[in-house]
Order: C-alpha cells, then structure tokens, then sequence
C-alpha cells in the first residue's frame, strides 16, 4: 500500500521527468495493477499446493529487488516493464497475507485480526501521499521506488522470524495455465481499449480490438474454465449465494473507489496548484478515515451481520463521494473535501473487514487460498479498471492540447476556463462512481446473511 500511495502523487514528476504521454503515464499505474491482478489469483492457488511462508519470502524479497530496479529506469518504457515484474513479487505478499491471518487466528478473533490487518495497510497508504510527496519534493522521483527497499528487507528478515511453516492443503491440485492466459488477455484488451479511448478516440481501431479482445478471451475463460478439473475459480464456491455476493460488492466497491486518492491528489496538483508533498499531505483524511473505522468494524463482527455492517459502510462512502462531487471546484472548499474523504475512508474500513471475514469464513480451509486469491483479484481488477476508467472520464471531454495536463502537476499553467474543463470531467466520473457505490450496496445487502457470522473456525 505504501508502494502505490506514493507513487499517486510522484506521477505528475516521472512524467515530466520522461516527457511521457498520457497513456505512457497512466501506464505506469496500470502495468502494476494488471499483472498484479492476475498472478495473484495464479500465486493463491500454488500456495494452496506448496505452502504460503515460502512463497511470502520469496515476494518480500523479489519486491526489494524490483523497487530497486525501477528507480534505476533510464526510460518510461523500462520503468513499465520493472513495474510488472514488481507487481509479480507484489502479489506473492498480497495474497497470501489474509490465508496467514486466517490460519493463524481463530474465528472468533478473526474480525479483530482482519481489522488490524487493515489498519496496517491503511497506515501504508496513509504514509503513502506524504512520504511520496516529500521524496519527490527534496530527493525526486526515483527515491519513491528506493524507499521500499529497506522496508522490504526488515520485513523479509522479521517474517522469516516469526512465521511458522505452514503445509500445502491442496497437493494433488495443479495450477490453471489456460485460465490465467485468457483472464490476463481479457484484461488487457479492456485496459487497453479504457486507456487509449479517450486520448485517440473510441472509434479509432485500437480502442475497438481492446473491446473485441476483452470479449473474446472472456468467452475463452469462462469456457474452459468449466471444463478443467483444476480451474482457477471453484465454481462450486459460487452455490453460496453470501459468498457470491460478498465478492460482487469487493469487485463494485474496489470499482468505485479505488481510484478517489488519485484524482484527488492531481487534483490538488493541477487546481489547486500545490506541490506533490502539499497534495499527499491533502489526501490524507481517506486513509485516516480507514485506519479509524477498521479495528471497529472488525469488534462489530462479533454482534452485527455481516450485510447490515458492509451495507452501511458502503452508505456512508457514497456521501462522502457525493461531498467530493459537489465540492471539486474551481473554487473549491476544503472542509467539505476533507469531510467527503474522510466519509469515504470510513466508509470503507466498516465495508472491507466484515466482507473479508464473510468471504473466508464461507469456504473450508483447503479453499482459503483459492477464495482470498479470487477476493484479491475481484478488488485489483476494480483497481485497474478504475484507473483508466477515471483517467478516461476526466481526459476524453477536453480538447487535445489539454490531455496531458492532468498529470502535469503544477506545472501545468492553466486558464480558468481550462481548470473548468477538468473540474467538469470530475463531477461526471464521480456521478459514475456513485451509481457503482450504490449498486455495491445493493450486492451487499442481497446476500441476505441476517444471522451473525460464525466465530468457529471453519
């Protein structure tokens, strides 16, 4: 979480610092979150055969090294493909972070763990903006990068401390090449198509083969994936209405909001005309407002169900977003943005902990890795897309000269009348964020659990 809070608000430097474009740039967030995405399903299957601890080291460890490499980049491309690969180690740490928990906790405590777990990684993005913003302000860009290195090496040596080993539960399973080939093509062609379309036009032929590849291989996936006796997804999980719909509102919820902290923070950039230290130092009340929510929301397990408390979380963020839509001016008011952040970190602290506990808890133990891998994949690939999806709403209504200018920081020398332009594109991608919120809560609330989550372990 730190890794990627703090390169939202060094974004505007690297670009300039490359002379990238805007899909150049917003590639450098994406090409993370793709494959990310998609190893993390890949890599919570293999520890559900191999065992997790092994696999954790070997993230932290390959984390290091990669963090290290993209600080070395010569080039906005070489930063790209370094960034991939870190995502690849990434997702060996993500997703085998929640099964570890839940091995180790028992259910009646797993809400609290869960929450604290949160709380950590909220404390990562909440250190995220402010350290990002402070090494690109005295260091540059590159330090963003250098600074997970000692990070990941105390992590590395305090978890081959402390963790136990912890045996495979599924060895005579093996891994779904197939399945993990069609889902990275379909992601990439929608990625593709969301990224390009609003720089080069939506009838333009790369925007309209994205589509098609996105179409086809998804038809591919969901095809083979049926017909194979070890899929990527266990589809048997999917009987359980609860655990179904728990994982529609981790996809719309992620959909929703994973990109706010992002925009905001070139907003703050490009608007308001601060620097990448000042607007990480702005963003702040998100995280704030998960670190505050979480470790109640994972007390609350205990008495309330799991849909009245995801349900309202998701309330309380659809506020906060209408606040930052309402309020992301020309002419703007900070209490009021501040209060929509803060809502919406709340909001979404008291979502994810009883959504994550439901989704754990409604599969056997053999499953942990395989049900937390595609949780993990549903909230990164609501990531993704949310990027370029935000990315595009805001850019494709301004003219061509003005593309570029969203990740331009303050150095973008904008006419008021521009500065319109843009706060415009925002009010309509937060009008679309809300209809997803809302749609969240409706998944949320469909899984019909009225009875307390169960404090056995499974």
């Amino acid at each position: 979480m730190l890794n990627i809070s703090s390169l939202n608000v060094a974004l505007p430097a690297i670009s300039a610092y490359f002379q990238a474009g805007p899909v150049e740039t917003s590639w450098v967030l994406i090409s993370y979150m793709l494959f990310n995405t998609i190893f993390i399903l890949i890599f919570g299957k293999l520890a559900d055969i191999f065992g997790r601890r092994r696999l954790y080291l070997i993230g932290l460890s390959g984390f290091s090294i990669m963090s290290f490499l993209c600080g070395l980049a010569p080039n906005v491309w070489v930063l790209i493909i370094l960034r991939a690969l870190q995502a690849i180690t990434g997702a060996l740490i993500i997703t085998n972070t929640i099964p570890m928990i839940t091995d180790a906790f028992p259910g009646r405590f797993l809400g609290t763990a869960l929450g604290i777990n949160i709380v950590v990684a909220s404390a990562g993005q909440l250190m995220g903006p402010v350290v990002g913003g402070l090494l690109v302000h005295t260091l540059g860009w590159r330090w963003v990068f250098w600074f997970n290195v000692p990070m990941g090496l105390i992590g590395l040596v305090w978890s081959i401390i402390i963790l136990r080993p912890v045996p495979g539960r599924a060895k005579e399973e093996k891994v779904d090449i197939w399945g993990n080939l069609f889902i990275f093509l379909s992601l990439v062609g929608v990625i593709l198509a969301l990224s390009e379309g609003g720089v080069i036009g939506w009838h333009t032929y790369p925007v309209i083969i994205g589509f098609a590849l996105f179409i086809i291989f998804m038809v591919c996936f969901l095809w083979i994936e049926r017909r194979i006796p070890f899929p990527m997804i266990d589809f048997s999980l999917f009987n359980n209405r609860a655990y179904v719909m728990a994982n529609l509102a981790t996809f719309l919820n992620s959909l929703a909001r994973a990109s706010i902290l992002l925009v905001v923070v070139l907003y703050f950039q490009v608007v308001c005309q601060q620097n990448p230290f000042e607007a990480g130092i702005k963003g702040l009340p998100l995280t704030i407002g998960m670190i505050l929510a979480s470790p109640l929301a994972g007390t609350l397990c205990r008495k309330y169900s799991t849909y009245k408390l995801s349900t309202s979380g998701l309330f309380i963020s659809c506020i906060g977003m209408v606040l930052l839509m309402v309020n992301l001016n020309v002419y703007n008011s900070p209490v009021w943005i501040t209060m929509g952040l803060l809502l919406v970190g709340v909001g979404t602290g008291i979502f994810q902990t009883p959504n994550t506990h439901s989704i754990m808890m409604s599969v056997p133990p053999n499953r942990w890795g395989i049900a937390n891998g595609l949780r993990s994949m549903l909230q990164n690939m609501g990531s993704v897309i949310s990027t370029a999806f935000s990315l595009m709403v805001i850019t494709s209504s301004l003219p061509g000269y003005l593309k570029n200018a969203i990740y331009a920081g303050a150095n973008a020398n904008l006419e008021l009348n521009e500065l319109y332009l843009i706060t415009r594109g925002y009010k309509i991608l937060f009008s679309f964020l809300i209809v997803l919120t809302v749609l969240a809560m409706i998944a949320s609330f469909l899984r019909n659990t009225s009875s307390k989550i169960s404090s056995e372990k499974v």
